[in-house]
């Protein structure tokens, strides 16, 4: 049985979960997706998602739960991991002015540079259609408040842009997403997360 965890410190949780479920059962893989809150529940874990919300938040419940630099050992490790929205934020090795200014403090994980606001505050969300690397078929992305890649180097890639702006970048078995595939029906994203595990 694979297991698939969610961080949960705040976000879609729920959402996350019914995605894995749902993505391992297209699959055909027997798995499930489970909360994460603790340094022992991340070690019983095949993979990871840290979900959205306040990446400034995120980082100081991160380091209260004690998850902080287990995630970091654990993905060196070679546990899969993804963040989406915020949580691509915190995969980061180098964050904007924003994320200095709050004292967020990042994972660095990934080989990139995020903008922490990049396409507005909340009133500026929206949804697109985006061609990602290795789908056949445009995938629908929702994104809120939304942060955006701005670099990427070494063997992190690009695998999906909006205009000059990174929105999907993948190095490995780490994957960041500036947007919210837990909300959309389409759970590709998803497999392509899940079959690294």
């Amino acid at each position: 049985m694979k297991r698939t965890g969610i961080i949960a410190a705040q976000g879609d949780i729920s959402e996350h979960i019914e995605a894995v479920n749902r993505a391992f059962g297209e699959m055909g893989v027997k798995g499930e997706g489970v909360q994460v809150r603790s340094r022992n529940e991340l070690k019983r874990i095949d993979g990871v998602i840290l979900p959205g919300g306040e990446s400034t938040s995120i980082s100081k419940l991160l380091a209260s739960f004690g998850l902080h630099d287990t995630l970091i050992n654990r993905a060196e490790e070679g546990m899969p991991i993804m963040g989406t929205c915020a949580g691509s934020i915190l995969l980061a090795r180098k964050g904007g002015s924003e994320v200095q200014r709050t004292g967020t403090r990042l994972l660095g994980l990934m080989n990139m540079e995020v903008d922490r606001n990049a396409f507005g505050r909340q009133r500026e969300s929206f949804q697109t259609r985006l061609d990602v690397v290795g789908l056949e078929e445009p995938y629908e992305a929702v994104f809120i408040r939304a942060p955006a890649i701005i670099d990427v180097w070494g063997d992190c890639k690009p695998l999906a842009k909006i205009d000059d702006y990174i929105v999907m970048a993948r190095q490995g078995s780490r994957f960041a997403l500036t947007f919210h595939p837990e909300l959309t029906p389409d759970f590709r994203l998803h497999r392509l997360f899940l079959s690294e595990l």
